[in-house]
C-alpha cells in the first residue's frame, strides 16, 4: 500500500503512553494537545477550475475575531481586501464592492488534503474539520492512534500518528465489500493547520489610504496579453504599487507618513456593449472568420463608437457618473478619507479623459482668480506689448484710448474693424492696425481660419489667436462634470496627440492647462503602435526627447548603456577615420584647403555619409537631450511648466526585435515598476513626501 511521503510539520511528536485519563477535555496526563490555529480563505473559481485562496492575516485575524464574538449567527459584514470586498459571515460569502463579480465561497479552515494530481492543498469543509480535529485531540490526549473517520462521501481518512494522516477514497463504489477503503485507491495527504502547508499567506495592506486614483480601460474587455479584465489588470497594479511603497518609500512609512494608494478600475465596455448594439451589429456581420469578426466587433469598434455622437454620449456617460458613483462610494466606506483624487486612462480610456477634463468647469472663484491673474497680467505686460506694437506702427497717439479700454494683446488680435471705430480709431489707424493683425496671424498660423469658439472659450486660458481650440473636432456630446477636482492624470499608451491632429487642432497653446486638473503625465512605451507624443504640438519648433523613465532600482538597463557606449565608440571611430581619410586625399590630390578640422570632418561626413550623419548624431545626443537640456525646455502650462512626455526603458529581450513586442509594448504598463514608481513619485510629491533616494535623471 502506497504511503505518500510527509513533509515536516510542526506539530509535536506523539506522546509517550500516559495512564488512562477519566476526563479528557483538556491536554491532561500525556497529551501535549494544542487547539489547532484557523486561517480563512475564499474560493476563486477561474474557468470552471477552483482555488483556495488565504486572506491576509490582517484580514483572518478579523474574521476570526468577529466569528469568535459569536456574530455567526447575525448577518455581520467584514470588510477585507483593503475595503475592497466585504465578507458576509453568516452566509460565508465575499462579495465585492466597488464593481460586479461573482461571489465567492468563504471557509474557516483548519485540515486540508491534497492528492496527486492537485497542485495546492484544498480546505475540508467546516464541519468535518471540527470531526477531525475533534479526533485528533483524543488521539493525542490518550495517545490512542490509527484512528478511522468517515468523510460524508464515504471516504476514509486514517489518523496514523501526527506526522502521518492519509485520506483513501474508493474506487469502486458497487463492491466495497470486496476490499476495504485503505485498499482500494490512491491516498492523498492530509494536513492540520495552515503552518504546515506550502501556502503564501499576503502580507495585508495599510489601512491608511493616502490618495485614490480612478483607472479607465481602453478598447475592448481584455485588458493585457493574457486577456484578463480592468479588475485582474488593476489588481496587478496595486500590487505592484505595494511593493513599491515598500521599496522606495520606507523612511515615510516608518514615520507613519505614508499608508498607501487606492486604485479603482472603471469599467464602460459592458455598458456600452449593452445597449443592443451587438445585436445589432451579429445581424450584419458575416459568417466567415467568425472568431476574428467577433474579436473586431468586440474590440476595435470600440474606437469607431466613441467616434460616434450617439455612442460616444453612453461612454462619456458611463465613465463620468461611474467614477463619481465609486467616489461617493469610497467616502461614505472610508469617512476619514482626506487626501486627493487622480485619474489614469490606458488607450482609448486615456481619451475618453481628456476630452471630459476638457469639457469641465473650473470653480467660479477660481475663474474669478484666474481672470484677476490675467487681467493682471494684461495690465502689465499685455498693455505694455500692444504700446510697442502701436509705437512701431507709429500710432503712439492712441496709447492712452487702448490703455483706457483695458486691451492687452489677446484683446488686440480679436479686434474687428467696428471695435477700433467703437472707439473713435479714424479710418488710417484702423487700417494700419487690421493690416497689422491680418499678417501676423497668417504669419503665425500659417493662414490657418481661426477657431469657431475662441470667442467663448470656456476654460478663461487666454488662447492666442494663433491656436485652434483643444476641443476642436470633438464628437458632439454633453459632456459631464465629475464632482472632484483630480490632482493629477495619468495617460499610458495614449492616442490622445493622434486624435487632436486628426481633429485639426496643429497646436496646443502653452498657456492651456486642463480647466480642473493641473498635473498631466504622459507614459509611453517606446515600441506602444497606439502611443503618441503630446509635448511636440506645444513646442513646435524644437525637437527634443521625451523624458526617459529611470528603472525602478536606480540605474539605466544595461543593454541601453551599452548601446549608447557602442554609439559614442562608433561615432568616435567614424570622425577619426574621416579626419584620416581626408588628410590622405589632400595629401594626393595636393589641393590646399585651409579649412579647420572640425569643420571640414563635418563637410566630409556630409558629402560621404550624407544621411547617415543624423542617425549617428542623434543617439549621441539623446542623453543628453534627456537629462541635460529637458529641464530648460518650456513645455507650457499642461503639466504645470513640467515635462510631459515619458518613455520607459524597453526590456534587453524586446530590443531585439520591436515588431515582435508591439503589442506587449501597448499591454506592459499594468506589471511595469517603473510606471507605478513614476505614479507613487508625482502623487506623493502634491503632498511633500520624496523618495528615500532619488532616482538618477529623474526630473
Amino acid at each position: 500500500r502506497a504511503r505518500p511521503r510527509s513533509s515536516s510539520m510542526s506539530a509535536q511528536e506523539p506522546p509517550r503512553p500516559p495512564p488512562a485519563a477519566a476526563e479528557p477535555p483538556e491536554p491532561e496526563p500525556g497529551g501535549r494537545y494544542e487547539a489547532v490555529v484557523p486561517h480563512w480563505f475564499y474560493c476563486k473559481v477561474t474557468d470552471t477550475r477552483e482555488r483556495w485562496v488565504p486572506f491576509s492575516a490582517q484580514d483572518s485575524e478579523r474574521l476570526e475575531e468577529a466569528h469568535g464574538a459569536g456574530k455567526d449567527q447575525d448577518d455581520v459584514v467584514v470588510p477585507t481586501s483593503g475595503g475592497r470586498y466585504d465578507v458576509h459571515l453568516r452566509t460565508r460569502q465575499r462579495v465585492a464592492v466597488y464593481w460586479e463579480e461573482e461571489v465567492s465561497e468563504v471557509r474557516r479552515c483548519t485540515w486540508f488534503y491534497k492528492g496527486d494530481k492537485d497542485n495546492k492543498y484544498i480546505p475540508y469543509s467546516e464541519s468535518f474539520s471540527e470531526e477531525l480535529e475533534e479526533a485528533y485531540m483524543i488521539a493525542v490526549t490518550l495517545d490512542e492512534w490509527k484512528k478511522k473517520l468517515e468523510s460524508p462521501n464515504r471516504e476514509v481518512i486514517i489518523l496514523h500518528n501526527p506526522k502521518l494522516m492519509v485520506h483513501y477514497h474508493p474506487v469502486a463504489t458497487s463492491d466495497d465489500w470486496v476490499s476495504t477503503p485503505t485498499e482500494q485507491g490512491r491516498p492523498r495527504t492530509v494536513k492540520r493547520g495552515v503552518e504546515n502547508i506550502a501556502v503564501e499567506i499576503p502580507s495585508g495592506e495599510p489601512q491608511q489610504i493616502d490618495h485614490l486614483v480612478f483607472v479607465v480601460h481602453g478598447i475592448g474587455p481584455a485588458c493585457d496579453i493574457r486577456f484578463r479584465s480592468i479588475v485582474q489588470c488593476v489588481n496587478d497594479f496595486r500590487n505592484v504599487s505595494l511593493s513599491m511603497l515598500q521599496a522606495h518609500f520606507r523612511k515615510a512609512q516608518e514615520q507613519q507618513q505614508v499608508g498607501r494608494v487606492e486604485f479603482l478600475p472603471v469599467n464602460w465596455h459592458s455598458s456600452l456593449h449593452s445597449t443592443g448594439v451587438d445585436v445589432d451589429l451579429e445581424r450584419i456581420t458575416l459568417p466567415s472568420i467568425n472568431r476574428l469578426r467577433h474579436f473586431i466587433n468586440d474590440t476595435i469598434l470600440d474606437v469607431f463608437f466613441y467616434n460616434s455622437s450617439t455612442y460616444c454620449q453612453t461612454i462619456v456617460d458611463t465613465v463620468a457618473s461611474e467614477m463619481n458613483r465609486l467616489h461617493r462610494l469610497f467616502l461614505q466606506r472610508n469617512p476619514l478619507f482626506k487626501g486627493g483624487v487622480s485619474i489614469a486612462g490606458h488607450s482609448l480610456g486615456s481619451l475618453i479623459l481628456f476630452d471630459l477634463l476638457t469639457n469641465q468647469k473650473a470653480d467660479p472663484e477660481e475663474d474669478k482668480h484666474w481672470t484677476q491673474e490675467s487681467r493682471t497680467t494684461s495690465i502689465t505686460e499685455g498693455t505694455e506689448e500692444v504700446k510697442e506694437i502701436l509705437k512701431k506702427l507709429e500710432l503712439s497717439e492712441y496709447c492712452d484710448v487702448f490703455e483706457e479700454e483695458k486691451m492687452d494683446r489677446q484683446a488686440l488680435f480679436l479686434c474687428t474693424e467696428k471695435n477700433l471705430k467703437e472707439m473713435g480709431i479714424p479710418l488710417g489707424p484702423r487700417m494700419k492696425i487690421l493690416h497689422y493683425i491680418s499678417s501676423k496671424a497668417e504669419m503665425k498660423c500659417g493662414a490657418e481660419p481661426r477657431s469657431p469658439s475662441q470667442h467663448g472659450d470656456s476654460t478663461g486660458d487666454g488662447r492666442n489667436c494663433q491656436y485652434r481650440d483643444i476641443g476642436l473636432g470633438q464628437v458632439s456630446a454633453n459632456y459631464p462634470q465629475l464632482n472632484y477636482k483630480p490632482t493629477i492624470f495619468f495617460a499610458f499608451g495614449s492616442p490622445i496627440g493622434m486624435f487632436l491632429t486628426v481633429r485639426g487642432v496643429k497646436r496646443i497653446d502653452p498657456n492651456y492647462s486642463l480647466p480642473t486638473c493641473k498635473g498631466f503625465f504622459n507614459i509611453f512605451h517606446p515600441f506602444d503602435p497606439v502611443a503618441y507624443r503630446i509635448e511636440p504640438m506645444i513646442v513646435p519648433d524644437l525637437e527634443f526627447e521625451p523624458m526617459l523613465l529611470p528603472h525602478h532600482k536606480g540605474r539605466k538597463r544595461m543593454h541601453l548603456e551599452l548601446k549608447e557606449g557602442l554609439t559614442r565608440m562608433s561615432v568616435d571611430l567614424k570622425n577619426n577615420l574621416l579626419g584620416s581619410l581626408r588628410v590622405a586625399w589632400q595629401s594626393f590630390t595636393r589641393a590646399p584647403v585651409p579649412a579647420l578640422e572640425a569643420g571640414s570632418t563635418e563637410a566630409e561626413a556630409e558629402a560621404e555619409a550624407g544621411t547617415e550623419k543624423q542617425p549617428d548624431t542623434k543617439p549621441e545626443e539623446a542623453p543628453a537631450g534627456v537629462r541635460e537640456e529637458t529641464p530648460l525646455i518650456n513645455v507650457g502650462r499642461l503639466n504645470g511648466g513640467n515635462r510631459i512626455d515619458y518613455v520607459l526603458q524597453e526590456k534587453p529581450i524586446e530590443s531585439f526585435n520591436e515588431y515582435l513586442f508591439a503589442l506587449q509594448g501597448h499591454l506592459c504598463y499594468w506589471e511595469s515598476e517603473d510606471t507605478v514608481l513614476l505614479v507613487l513619485k508625482e502623487i506623493y510629491q502634491t503632498q511633500g513626501i520624496t523618495l528615500d533616494q532619488p532616482l538618477p535623471g529623474s526630473q
